[in-house]
């Protein structure tokens, strides 16, 4: 029975009462009847009560969200991140002293929900006159599209930008806070701090490699936060950075060269305190660089460090036991094989001290010594040193060494003053902090460490009594030789120099070269390696190939003389105020 039939009946058996008691039927059976029927009215009343206030509740609640929908935020699906990653932190990367070098700031981009836009030619008019680089048809073609509930427009606007499309008032049309990266030290150490996309994901450098340690992981987890999170300290000094790049700058600028390179290390540590590589490129908008500036050649480019390699050559015949410092080689006359004729570039013409082969950076006595250990025995201690191999360090981009794919013995005898096999700057400069500080092969790094953690990563590659060599033979080259350019008074730098003939058509030729210098201070107990180079660099009157002792040695002289003093390394003098040489 329906709820309006139960009130019918109730009515109709009101009368009824009513109409027996007038027509003098029993009166003590009316009444009963008539206390029935009211009883059950009021049942009747309080049940609608209810029923309309449920009504009134159910439909309060409906109208209170409908109202609260109304006044909030709607929520934007990015097309390309997920909503609530898009705000998520990245950490900031100091240098050792705490300076920053990369920090997020907080910016806006500009988006669209194309299904609310009423005239998309208006409102692309419109955006064209805060926008002018707006692409008109790209954007049109957005708008346009009525199925579409989101659209990016731009991407990291201006605080300007955004009060000026404000004011435009075009519907369907939003702003969405991001995070963008900014490096207050521009091009300064792009090449180790690297950039991140428009996304805020690494890309490249120590950025890519915080990335590759978990950040991105959680970010695609969903499990990353707006909230600031500890910052990550490197080994850079930013100071010593900055006197690097600034030295390379000016030798591109002297010698009008095509790149240039330099690396200082902790010889005990391993930690990489400043390294360049120009061209370079600003990390805060890395596509306005030329891809020719993306490239570390200090890290990703290969190349034959010609002499320099005579280090390691002399380095083998002495650790072997089969050459003493006190031996002399015979290097009157060149040294014919395989249709290859070897001479020395200023030849002495006569026997030659292994000092002096050094000294004078003689081909004939450097392969001569090559020959006495064997080409197995040379290719074990290139390998040893970690010249054959890719270096492990925290910066993806490092590119792997070329070497021939037979060992033959005009190979080795090549390779012995640096043609033939192609490295890394940067992994020669770590086999030579080997040479320098007692004989320990020390895995590079980018992050702060101590001595004591060092030693977890270090292996002796050659006896102690092989590095005491090797640092007077620096010593001397540095006094008497081609490092002379590179001395700084009171610090003792000693070295070797590298000038190596580039290929062009699969031939050597002379006057274009790829110059080093390898450089220890302060030589009688090394705390720093310096390694310089300069791609074709051109002669003061631009009328020939500069040679290694006059472009890259003075190169490092400079980065010496003026970080020195910031490493801490105390000069020393005589009692007559002259520089103290080394005994050994």
């Amino acid at each position: 029975m329906t709820f309006l039939s139960r009130i019918m009946l109730l009515k109709s058996q009101a009368h009824f009462s009513t109409d027996v008691q007038r027509g003098g039927g029993p009166t003590m059976n009316g009444a009963a009847f008539k206390g029935t029927g009211k009883r059950k009215t009021e049942l009747a009343r309080k049940r609608v009560g209810l029923m309309i206030a449920g009504f009134v509740v159910a439909y309060g609640v409906i109208g209170g969200r409908l109202v609260q929908y109304g006044y909030a935020q709607p929520e934007v699906t990015s097309s390309i991140l997920p909503a609530d990653r898009l705000m998520a932190s990245r950490p900031d990367i100091l240098d050792r002293n705490g300076e920053v070098l990369a920090t997020d700031i907080r910016t806006v981009s500009l988006f669209a929900e194309p299904h609310k836009i009423v005239d998309p030619d208006e409102a692309v008019e419109k955006l064209a006159t805060v926008l002018t680089d707006i692409d008109i048809k790209g954007t049109y073609k957005k708008l346009s599209n009525p199925n579409s509930h989101f659209q990016w427009l731009r991407r990291q606007l201006t605080p300007k930008q955004q009060s000026q499309i404000l004011a435009l008032g075009i519907p369907g049309i939003g702003f969405r806070p991001e995070k963008r990266r900014f490096y207050p030290g521009g091009s300064t150490a792009s090449h180790i701090v690297g950039y991140v996309n428009i996304d805020n994901r690494g890309m490249a450098g120590m950025e890519k490699y915080i990335d590759n340690q978990g950040l991105a992981d959680l970010r695609d987890l969903g499990m990353t936060s707006n909230a600031p999170l500890e910052p990550v300290r490197l080994s850079i000094d930013l100071r010593v950075q900055n006197i690097v790049r600034d030295v390379l700058v000016n030798a591109i600028d002297k010698f009008k060269a095509l790149g240039a390179g330099a690396i200082v290390i902790d010889a005990n540590t391993g930690e990489v305190l400043g390294m360049g590589s120009l061209p370079d490129f600003d990390p805060n908008n890395p596509a306005a660089s030329a891809q020719e500036g993306w490239l570390n050649r200090m890290t990703n480019g290969t190349f034959e460090m010609g002499s320099t390699f005579k280090t390691f050559t002399i380095a083998m015949g002495l650790d072997s036991g089969k050459v003493t410092i006190n031996d002399s080689v015979d290097a009157r006359y060149p040294i014919r094989i395989g249709g290859f004729t070897i001479k020395d570039f200023h030849g002495k013409h006569r026997i030659l001290t292994i000092p002096e082969v050094f000294q004078y950076s003689s081909n004939i006595g450097t392969a001569k010594v090559a020959d006495l250990v064997g080409t197995e025995g040379h290719k074990e201690f290139l390998t040893r040193l970690g010249l054959l191999s890719k270096v492990r360090t925290e910066l993806p981009e490092v590119a792997m060494p070329s070497q021939p794919r037979e060992w033959k013995k005009i190979n080795s005898i090549t390779i012995s003053f640096g043609h033939g096999v192609s490295t890394t700057p940067f992994q020669t400069a770590v086999a030579g902090v080997a040479m320098v500080n007692g004989g320990r092969l020390i895995e590079p790094t980018f992050l702060p460490r101590t001595r004591e953690q060092a030693e977890q990563f270090s292996t002796q590659v050659i006896q102690p009594s092989t590095s005491k060599d090797m640092r007077f033979l620096f010593e001397t080259n540095g006094v008497k030789g081609s490092g002379r350019n590179a001395r700084v008074e009171g610090f003792n730098v000693g070295g070797k120099t590298g000038t190596a003939d580039k290929v062009v058509n699969g031939r050597y030729v002379g006057d274009k070269n790829f110059n080093a210098f390898l450089a220890a201070f302060p030589i009688d107990d090394p705390k720093y390696v310096v390694l310089t180079f300069i791609d074709e660099p051109k002669t003061d009157k631009g009328n020939g190939a500069a040679l290694a002792g006059t472009s890259a040695a003075p190169m490092a002289g400079e980065i010496i003389r003026r970080s020195a003093a910031i490493l801490g390394v105390e000069p020393k003098y005589g009692e007559d105020g002259s520089a103290l040489l080394v005994s050994y």
